[in-house]
């Protein structure tokens, strides 16, 4: 059966809306089991998934950039928060960007068909416009994979419908990526902080 591009981005939308509600089940529990309060709780509960924890992390990861039913903020906290500040940079670094090469492949390979399925053919064209002048779009791209808030998923797609060469994407991805993870996870880790201490009062 084929699904419309309609019907694909409102299943996505579902499926958003479950996930997030498995998630913010998931916190309570692990808030209940003061795994965010106790680093010592935190480890014990970690200590018998310390090889599929990761693996299963990365994937995640993976998914969420290729398919966003996972608000990409909240992955990245819980990369931090269960891994700690450098294996969970380290992993959310990698999942996200092996999902961004990944989107790169199938946005070229299977052009807008595929892409429709994941966003709107408006939002797609309020972005088209930068890529008319492709070196100035291969510096709009990576200005924008540098900043925090810019929409990092929509543009690896239209990346992919340039004439970029895979290298330049390559190494965009490699060395701006770090940046905007690394600004999210400390961002969100104090926020997380300030949140549980404030629950905690």
């Amino acid at each position: 059966m084929h699904l419309s591009e309609k019907t694909s981005r409102k299943l996505i939308n579902y499926a958003t809306i479950v996930t997030g509600i498995i998630i913010v089940l998931l916190v309570i529990y692990w808030y209940q089991l003061g795994i965010f309060t106790s680093q010592a709780k935190m480890k014990a509960y970690l200590a018998n998934k310390q090889i599929i924890g990761p693996i299963v992390f990365v994937l995640i990861q993976i998914v969420q950039v290729v398919i966003p039913i996972i608000p990409g903020g909240v992955s990245l906290l819980g990369g931090v928060v269960f891994f700690g500040p450098v294996a969970g940079f380290i992993y959310n670094y990698v999942g996200i960007c092996i999902g961004s090469i990944i989107n790169f492949f199938l946005a070229r390979y299977y052009g807008r068909s595929f892409i429709f399925h994941i966003i709107s053919e408006d939002t797609l064209n309020k972005y088209m416009k930068w890529t008319k002048n492709q070196k100035k779009f291969n510096w709009f791209f990576a200005i924008c994979i540098l900043a925090p808030a810019a929409p990092d998923d929509v543009l690896c797609l239209l990346a992919g419908l340039t004439e970029m060469k895979f290298w330049t994407y390559f190494w965009i991805i490699i060395l701006c990526k770090p940046w905007t993870i690394a600004a999210y996870s400390l961002g969100l880790v104090y926020g997380a902080k300030w949140l549980v201490k404030l629950l905690g009062n």
